[in-house]
Order: C-alpha cells, then sequence, then structure tokens
C-alpha cells in the first residue's frame, strides 16, 4: 500500500503546485490525505493529482476555497457555481470598462481632480438616473417647442442610453454627452437654436432648417471642400445659390450660427457614438466653413466674422 501513496513532496513534483500550497489546502480540508505515516506525515493517494489539477482549475477561476469544497463534496454542482461566477465577472467587466473609459478621458483632457470626481459619477449612473439626465434635457430644451408632431415624436423617443454591455468609446461619449446636457448655457443656446430652425405646424420651413434636419447639405459642402474650394471661391458663390437660391442668406446665416453656438453638431455626435450606431462624421468644419462663405454674401457680414469670445447669436441679431 505504501507503495500506492505520495508524500507531500511527491504531490508537489507531479502537479507542479508548491507544498506550502498543497499544506493550506490540507489544512483547509479541501485536500484530505489519504492516511499518515508512522512519523505523522501526510500521505495521499494517486488521484489526488487529479483533485489538485482541479482545485488549481477552479481556483484560477476565480473559485472560493469554500465553493471548491462545496463542488468537490457534491453539495452544490460545478455548473451552478459557475453560472454564479460568469454573472460576478461580466458586472467586474462592465466597471472595468467604465473605469478605463474615465481614466481615458481623464488622461486625454489632463483633468483636475474635481473634474475626474464628477466624470466617474456620471460614468457610474444606473439606467434609471441616465434617463432622468436626459428627460429632463428634452423636458427642459425641446419641451416648451410648438413642433410639427412627427418632429415632437422623433425628438421625444430618441433613445439615448448605453447599452447593458458598452464599449469603451460609449462610456467616453456618455460622460461628454451627460456634463453637455446638463450644462445651462448649452440648453440655452439649444433651445434658441431649435426655436429659430425647427419645423413648425402650419408655418414654412425656416431656410437654415435643411442645414440642422437633413444631411445634403453637409455633404454637398464637403464635397467642394475636398474638391480645395475656399470659402470666397466662385465655386462657393455658386454653391450657395445651388443650396439656398433665392432665401434670405442672412436668416440662413442666423439659424446656422445659432446651431454652431449651441455646438449642435457636436451634440449630435456624441449621442451617436453613445447609441453605438453608424453615423455621419463630425461635419462642424464644414459648417464653418458654409457660415464663412454665407457671411461674404450678407451686407456686413464678413465684417462680424467670428472671432474669439465672440457671440455669433448676438452677432446675427438674436438675443438668448
Amino acid at each position: 500500500m505504501d507503495d500506492e501513496l505520495l508524500t507531500i513532496g511527491q504531490l508537489a513534483r507531479r502537479t507542479g503546485v508548491p507544498v506550502r500550497t498543497l499544506r493550506f489546502w490540507s489544512d483547509d480540508g479541501t485536500l484530505t490525505p489519504a492516511d499518515r505515516s508512522p512519523a505523522g506525515y501526510r500521505r495521499y493517494g494517486v488521484d489526488a493529482v487529479a483533485r489538485v489539477e482541479l482545485i488549481r482549475a477552479l481556483r484560477e477561476l476565480g473559485f472560493g476555497l469554500d465553493e471548491v469544497g462545496h463542488v468537490l463534496a457534491g453539495r452544490t454542482t460545478l455548473a451552478q457555481v459557475a453560472d454564479a461566477h460568469v454573472a460576478a465577472l461580466d458586472a467586474r467587466i462592465r466597471a472595468l470598462k467604465v473605469s478605463r473609459a474615465v481614466l481615458s478621458t481623464v488622461s486625454r483632457r489632463g483633468s483636475t481632480a474635481e473634474e475626474t470626481t464628477v466624470m466617474n459619477r456620471l460614468a457610474r449612473l444606473s439606467a434609471t438616473e441616465r434617463a432622468r439626465v436626459i428627460e429632463e434635457f428634452k423636458e427642459e430644451v425641446f419641451g416648451p417647442l410648438d413642433l410639427q408632431p412627427r418632429v415632437r415624436d422623433r425628438l421625444r423617443d430618441l433613445a439615448i442610453d448605453l447599452p447593458e454591455d458598452p464599449t469603451p468609446d460609449q462610456v467616453d461619449a456618455w460622460i461628454e454627452l451627460a456634463d453637455l446636457v446638463q450644462d445651462e448655457d448649452f440648453r440655452t443656446r439649444m433651445r434658441a437654436m431649435l426655436e429659430l430652425t425647427a419645423p413648425r405646424p402650419g408655418e414654412p420651413a425656416h431656410p437654415a432648417a435643411s442645414i440642422w434636419w437633413a444631411r445634403h447639405i453637409v455633404t454637398q459642402v464637403a464635397d467642394a471642400r475636398r474638391r480645395g474650394a475656399g470659402p470666397d471661391s466662385p465655386a462657393a458663390a455658386d454653391l450657395l445659390t445651388d443650396l439656398f437660391g433665392q432665401h434670405d442668406r442672412a436668416a440662413v446665416l442666423a439659424g446656422l450660427e445659432a446651431g454652431l453656438a449651441a455646438r449642435a453638431e457636436h451634440y449630435r455626435v456624441l449621442v451617436a457614438r453613445v447609441r453605438g450606431g453608424r453615423s455621419a462624421p463630425d461635419a462642424t468644419a464644414d459648417l464653418e466653413w458654409l457660415a464663412d462663405a454665407l457671411r461674404r454674401t450678407v451686407p456686413g457680414g464678413h465684417d462680424h466674422r467670428r472671432a474669439p469670445g465672440s457671440d455669433p447669436l448676438r452677432e446675427s441679431g438674436r438675443e438668448l
């Protein structure tokens, strides 16, 4: 019988598990010796090799020794314990993704300690709390507006939330979006832009409405820029005629500048990133080009080109 038993040192050599660890498992009751030698040393049966391999595998998968003991004793099934660990790991992975996104944003922005605290709080809001942030924004910005029913329904029903398993980019976009929609200046400017350009029941569309409510204008401007056209070029003048015809250029410019001041395009891009769907790239540079081109055709417009610290809504005659 003795030649069928292994000393703890022999078991360690066969399994690659340190003697100290095997002794700890034995003291804990997870790895039971077959018997003891006359001198009192623990001895293990050859089946202990497979048992040690299983214990090591379960420990590497994150099981606690008490859970391992229950599985080995038959008090619970491995599948039941594994299912609980999958749920715990999923939660841990989601938390790690959030942490990574926050730290990535802090690194990229060079955020202060106060900003980091705010970002961390926004990133870890519950689904209910995130929904409340968005609904409060919608109610304050869209609620007071007299809009065409289809437009109101589109704005009301737009779901803006993180999925169950968000990517780091989605979390990063959510942090920035949540911070943006809670900013009172952004809300005020966005509401002012919508009051000016959103389609209203029974009224003709504002001449700048198509800039913000469709993409064909941005697409044509982007094409002109890719061809090398400058905002003061004959090609730009022809494009403005094609896009706006006989519409009041000053009114078009006012609506465009209202949206630029509100950072409406940046808001659109953030919403798309949070939702994780396909979206057109940020067209702010194209819209700035269009605004520059329009200013050159509006009396006095070229003299009011935006300078650092200027307010394009007031320049266009619209007070907030």
